[in-house]
This record gives structure tokens, sequence and C-alpha cells, in this order.
């Protein structure tokens, strides 16, 4: 979901005639009938949440008795950031969210009561409302994708890419229960998730949201996990205490598209649309789902928010869901003809619910306007708000009171608690992949002088990935995460208990030569589009990883090789430097289920073998994606169900190591790191009085040290090697960063722009300490509101000013950065 989602499609819809659409009360809704699916039928699934006539009688009384303005409320969900309770009392909304950077008092780290004294706020806004009928009450939803990981101290699973590994439907529904209670104690009682992308190229930077390229593992891990956070249906454990609504989602398509784009176009049949891209839905409403959430995507050039043919047509007709469609974060925007604040053409497709963070105000006012225009029939809202009063009545939400209130509510001691974090723990166990084990290295005895190093072995935060506690699980130290155990903590835990000597050393120096090392490395945390490549290989920029393994190979030192990512990627060279390699993956908060499976016990037995299997393929060369199962051509390095046991004795040959041509154009969001631009782009300057040459930061001349004798309006400035696109950054909330160091401070305005559009920064750089290396961040937005066109920017960085001014520069890059996204910049 965060910070943000097809024109039409002539395979895909097919309009064939006019019909009528029936709605439960008898009214009908004219529209075009579409074919939905051009030849191919979704199969209908029988939920086993029974039709109850007395709650629908009673969704009906309740319809019947509230206002147009009431009405309204119900289908919008404006996001905590941007809206108060006393908003909520006068607009009556049916909804609010915590999008991933969103939480109490904007304070990411609030301790967990303060997220339940919200909750309740909130609800008695609600409660309080001047309602024309019956009090209707309010719902919190939040992306808890991997365990409850927005709130701190909570239990962080593996992500869903790691659950894939595990081959265990019956794991996901304990996750899910632990997941639902965990939010309970925190006071919310929805959840968007679980994913269910059929990831088909693993350049998307969502690929760790999926199970599986495969369309059989989404399809046996949807019910379970459903089942897990809202209970059996047909049961007494179905939506009762300990209980949340779950969300299957980005309904449909959003793993395929084209050249792993996120909130791109993915140009498949119908056929595989629906019996690829849709194999995780029918179970999940089979299994009672609530709520289905719209991609962002589109497929075969129609956005899926402003489909008809996929939402009214495949997912309730055919199907026949009964729950809540909701948007995704304004992605309703994105439809042809709509903004933000208005778009009739999403609620008339289908959609029930938009979710409108920071459009609520304008989008109400719109809405609300075209309901009485006619713009949006009044039978298609009120099939909307029947739809959502149906859910909140099948959750009992009518009957729970205020979340603090509720079974469960403020036992903080719950969130982490040991029978939860065991249950974590089982995950990582069976999630890890051995990919590599030459000599039959594995598993390690305790009783031995291992050395730990590598970047990622004390950090919780690299092991957990995005969505976690912020939503691209960065900014983050130890600190954050109480109870919770980093790889390197698991294994010296496990080594002192046997007897044997572990030693932390990042960088991999020692002073006594050890008997193993363990590295542990990997990408750093990233979600949404911020994680999309343009290859598949690991860390082109920057091989210090590759470095570390080479340099305790060449020291005779044998090598484990602990690969923490989100996807499976290009590192021949790094399996060639190793002697195993296990994929990780993103474990979460419990590093000690790692040790349990590296490790022997002190008797010298195995206590846990590797169990996990890829349900990705795993790559041959950087440029091999989309590579999948079944698929033509088909020729990975570790083809899909891999992965080795202890005792197998399969060693793996010495891989070639060629890399294909480096990919154009600052692909990755970084514009000049480590002393390089991508491939084409340079450093240029306009103006007299000015000089660029190269200065040491943390590598020979690895910077750029600008400098203005004051001879005139002078820039220096990084010219693309082409224009780029930056509109879905610019939509979020994300911000350019640059490191830099004030040598000589400005005696003039100085300016930051990207092309033409200016923001004045020479305040900052006369605040900032002379000789100190910072961070300025200024958001994309800022440079939209100066005119920006962000959808062809060929110069991404200029600094310019008339004065004197003397600075060094190091990293410029576009990345998730906390900072007031109205801050731009200060003369």
């Amino acid at each position: 979901m965060k910070r943000f989602g097809l024109t039409r499609s002539t395979c895909l819809l097919a309009i064939t005639a006019t019909s009528a659409l029936a709605l439960p009360n008898g009214a009908t809704l004219a529209q075009e009938r579409p074919a939905a699916t051009a030849g191919v039928t979704w199969p209908k699934v029988k939920s086993r949440v029974r039709t109850n006539a007395a709650l629908e009688a009673r969704a009906n009384a309740i319809l019947a008795r509230m206002s147009v303005e009431e009405k309204v409320g119900q289908i919008i969900q404006p996001d905590i950031a941007s809206i108060t309770p006393t908003d909520v009392a006068k607009y009556k909304f049916g909804s609010i969210l915590a999008g991933g950077n969103s939480a109490p008092g904007g304070n990411e780290k609030a301790p967990p009561a303060e997220w339940l004294k919200l909750a309740d706020a909130y609800w008695n806004a609600s409660d309080q409302a001047a309602w024309t009928g019956e009090k209707i009450p309010l719902m919190w939803g939040i992306d808890a994708v991997h365990g409850h990981a927005n709130v701190v101290g909570a239990t962080i699973f593996p992500q869903n890419i790691g659950l894939g590994a595990t081959g265990d439907p019956a794991l996901m529904r304990k996750i899910g229960e632990v997941t639902a209670r965990e939010m309970v104690v925190t006071g919310i009682d929805w959840d968007f998730s679980p994913t269910l992308a059929v990831v088909r190229d693993d350049r998307w930077g969502r690929a760790y949201e999926g199970f599986s390229e495969d369309p059989a593992i989404v399809r046996a891990f949807a019910g379970p996990m459903v089942e897990g956070l809202q209970g059996r249906p047909g049961t007494r454990e179905f939506m009762g205490p300990g209980r949340v609504i779950a969300t299957a989602k980005h309904f449909v398509g959003d793993g395929g598209t084209t050249g792993g784009k996120d909130q791109g176009d993915t140009a498949v049949s119908p056929a595989e649309l629906r019996d690829i891209h849709g194999a995780g839905y029918g179970p999940a409403m089979k299994a009672g789902v609530q709520a289905v959430m719209a991609s962002f995507s589109s497929v075969n050039g129609e956005k899926v928010h402003g489909s008809r043919g996929l939402l009214d047509g495949a997912l309730k007709q055919q199907m026949g869901f009964d729950g809540l469609v909701v948007g995704d974060w304004n992605a309703h925007g994105q439809i042809a003809g709509c903004t933000n604040t208005s778009c009739p053409a999403s609620i008339n497709a289908g959609l029930d619910m938009f979710m409108a963070p920071d459009s609520w105000k304008g989008l109400y006012d719109s809405t609300l306007a075209q309901v009485r225009s006619g713009a949006i029939p009044m039978a298609r809202l009120d099939d909307a708000v029947r739809r959502i009063l149906r859910v909140k009545l099948r959750a009992g939400l009518f009957e729970k009171g205020a979340p603090s209130t509720r079974p469960l509510a403020g036992r903080f001691e719950l969130l982490g608690s040991p029978g939860h974090r065991a249950v974590a723990r089982e995950a990582v166990r069976k999630s890890l992949v051995l990919l590599k084990n030459n000599g039959g290295i594995l598993p390690l005895s305790p009783r031995a002088n291992i050395l730990v190093a590598g970047d990622g072995a004390d950090d919780i935060s690299r092991q957990s990935g995005g969505w976690t506690i912020s939503w691209q699980g960065s900014g983050l130290t130890n600190a954050d995460f109480p109870g919770a155990t980093s790889i390197w903590g698991g294994i010296r835990q496990a080594v002192e208990t046997a007897g044997g000597r572990a030693t932390l050393s990042v960088d991999g120096s020692f002073s006594q030569r050890p008997d193993v090392a363990v590295v542990v490395f990997g990408e750093e945390p990233y979600a949404e589009f911020v994680g999309d490549r343009a290859t598949l290989e690991f860390s082109p920029g920057d091989k210090r990883h590759l470095e570390l393994l080479r340099k305790l190979k060449a020291a005779g030192v044998p090598t484990v090789a602990v690969f923490l990512s989100g996807r499976p990627l290009w590192v021949n060279q790094e399996l060639n430097a190793s002697d195993a390699f296990v994929a990780a993956f993103l474990p979460g908060s419990e590093g000690g289920g790692v040790a349990d499976v590296l490790l022997r016990n002190a008797a010298g037995r195995v206590r846990h073998d590797f169990t996990g299997k890829l349900t990705f393929s795993w790559p041959k060369r950087a440029d091999q994606a989309p590579q999948n199962r079944g698929a033509a051509g088909y020729d990975p390095l570790f083809a899909y169900g891999y992965g080795l046991r202890a005792a197998d004795r399969r060693n793996v040959p010495q891989l070639p190591e060629d890399r294909p041509p480096p990919v154009p154009g600052g692909a990755d969001g970084v514009y000049f790191g480590r002393g390089t631009l991508p491939p084409g782009w340079q450093w240029a300057t306009s103006g007299s009085g000015i000089t660029i040459a190269g200065v040491d930061r943390r590598a020979q001349e690895d910077a750029r040290r600008l400098r203005w004798t004051g001879g005139g309006e002078a820039a220096a400035f990084i010219r693309a090697a082409a224009p780029i696109d930056i509109s879905r950054e610019t939509t979020g909330e994300l911000s350019l960063l640059i490191d830099y160091r004030v040598d000589d401070r400005p005696s003039g305005p100085v300016t930051l722009a990207m092309d033409g559009a200016e923001v004045p920064i020479g305040g900052v750089l006369r605040a900032a300490p002379v000789g100190e290396w910072r961070t300025l961040t200024i958001p994309l937005r800022c440079f939209a509101r100066a005119g920006l066109n962000p959808q062809k920017v060929a110069v991404p960085a200029s600094i310019r000013t008339g004065g004197t001014l003397g600075m060094a520069v190091s990293d410029v890059r576009i990345a998730s950065a906390m900072v007031d996204q109205n801050s731009c910049g200060q003369p």
C-alpha cells in the first residue's frame, strides 16, 4: 500500500452490451456489461462465511436511516497523519489508516500504549458524532504484512518470500493468529494483508511481499493466512477476540508488470491473469476474507482502480465476493480523467472505499457533489456502503466497544512474547535455503572459534527489511527492536552456551585466526518502487562485501555466507568466494533461528536441518529477468524447488563471473555514489568562476569539491544521459538527499534545483558546521511545487549561487527520509 497503482483493455474487457447491475436492495445501476475476461470466466467461489439474513436486514435498516453525507463519509479512508479525531466526528468516516510512515504524534517509534490511546480517541470521536440514525463504528487499517511490525516491540516474522520457502501452509495460520493478537493489543482491527502477488519479475521492489513466482504456492498459503487473521468461518473464533479483518491484495496482476516496474502495466492474456495472478483470491475468499485491495497497477493498459470489468465483473459478479473493495494510496488519482480529490470513475467501476490519505477533504466534497448530481448513482453508493456495513457487522464492531475495552487490548506483554517469538523463530528456521555447502562445512560446531563478519550480522533492521517500524524500514538501530535478536546475537548465544568462542568483527579483521567465518551481508531495506531494480546484480556499485569474502578466502579461512535479500539476485562472485552460501531472505526479529540451523548442538548433532526450498528461481545472469518455472528458455542457476540439506554432498562448481553491460540512467535512484555516476551521466558547470575537483571522503576521490569564486551566477550540476521519469517518486513521500560538507560558507543566496525548479538552501549551508559531513534532504514535492515536470528530468541535481562558496558533495540519491514534507529549504 503506502504512498501511492490501466486505459481500456481490448482483450480483457471486450465490452459487448449494455445491461443493469442488480443491487441487493433491488435497485439497478445501468452499465456496459463487460465480458471482463474476454472469453474466460473467473470461478464462482463459495465462501465459508454464509449469508446471514438477519445481518443483511440490519445493514439495510442502518443504511436506510443514513444521510447522503454519512454515506459518503463511510467510503473515504484518511490517514492518521492528516486527520484529527475532530475531523472524524465531523465527517463520520468509515475508516482511517496508518500508512507506512504514520504513527501517533508523527513518532514512528511511539510506544504501544500511544497506539491504543489514539485508537480510542478516533473511535470515541466517531461514537460521539451526531448520527442521523444508528452509530456506525470506525475501523482502523494498517499494513501488518510480516507481523505487527509498525509497532516497536512487536514480533517481526520473515517477509513472505521467506515464508514461501518454508512450504508450510499450517505455519501461515499460526503467523496470522500471532499478528492479529498483537494488533488487537494496540487497538487496530483491520490488516492490509496478505499480499497474494504472484511475482513474475524479481526486479520488482515488492518481490519480497510475494510467497512465490508459482501460483500453486500462493494458492496454498492464502486461505490459512486469512484464517489465522480472522479465525475459521463457522466457528466461534471467526472475528472473535484477538481477530482482525484480513485483506487480500493487490487485485490483480501486481506481480506481473513489465520490467518489474511498481505500479506498472501487466500485459497478459485474460487466462494468464486469472490462472496465474488471480490464483490466491479464490482460496482467500473461500476462507472468508472480508476485504480486497485494488492494485495500483494496470492490466493491458487499463488501471485496475478504474476497471469495472475486473472489480465489479470478475471479482464481485463472477467470483461472488460480497465484502468491501478498498483502494490503495491515492491510486484512484492515476485513472485518466481523475485526480486525487475527484474520481467518480473508480467508485462506478466497483471500488467501495477510497484510500485518500491526504486528499480526503477535497475528495469528500467532490464525491458528495457527484452523488447529488448523479455522476455517482445513489444505487452504487448504497451498494458500497452496504458492503462496508456488512464487513463491520460480521467483524462485530458494532458490539465490541472502544478498542481499549476489548479482550487482549492493552496487554502489552503479548507484544513479542516468548510464545509469539517462538513461532517466528520456527518460521526463520524453515525459511533458510542452503544454496551451497561445498565440503559439508555446515552445520558448524558451536565449540569452534567462529568469526562473525559483515555489516548485516548485528543489524536487525537489515534482516527485517521494509515495512518495519517505518515504510522503508530505514533509519533504525537495534535499540528500536526491544526483545529482538540479531543474527550475531543468536550465534553468540549458541556458541557461548556450548563452550566455543564467537567474535564479531564487521570488517573481518582478526588477531587470532578463526576456525571459520560467517559473513552476513545483503540488501539495504526498501519498500515498493524504491526497491525497483534495473538488473538482478547484487550491489553493482559497491563490492565491499565481495572484497570481504575474498579477503577471508585468501587468508585460508573457511567461509559461510548468509545473504539477506528481498529477492533472488545474481551473486556468482560472492558464491565463488564462499564455501557455503545460505539464502536467508529477510528473516525478521528472531536471528536466533538462523543460528539454530547454522550450528550443531554441543554434542555435535544437527539441531535443525535445512528444509527451505526456493519458490523463486535463482538467476544465472544479472540480466536474467523474468525467469519463471515453466517458461520457455527456463535456465536458472538454482531452479525452483532447489534447496540442499546439510547431508547433501553436491558441490557447486566455480561459476562464471561475467557481468552484463551496466543499465543506463540512475535506475536505482542513486545519481552519484562512491565517486561514480551512472553510465553516460556527467558532472558539468555553467557560468564562470566555478571549479569541480575530486576529493576523498570514504575512499579515493569518492566525492567532489565544488568552489565558487563569486564571479557571477554559476552552477555545478549532474546531467543525465537522457531525461529520467521520477513521477512515481514525486507522488510518494520521497526526497532528494545530498551528503555535503561546507568548507567555506556562502556569501549570497544558494539554490538547489532539479531542472529549473529551484529550492533555496543558503540558510541551511550557512548554519552547517564547517568541515562536517551532513545530509541535505529536500522532498521531491518541493521541486514539483516549483514547477518541475517529473516525467522528464534532464538535470536531477544542480547547485547555483552568484556569491562565494566552498563545499564538497558525496552521495546524491532519491530515497525515503524522515522529514517534514512541507519543509522546502531555507533562504
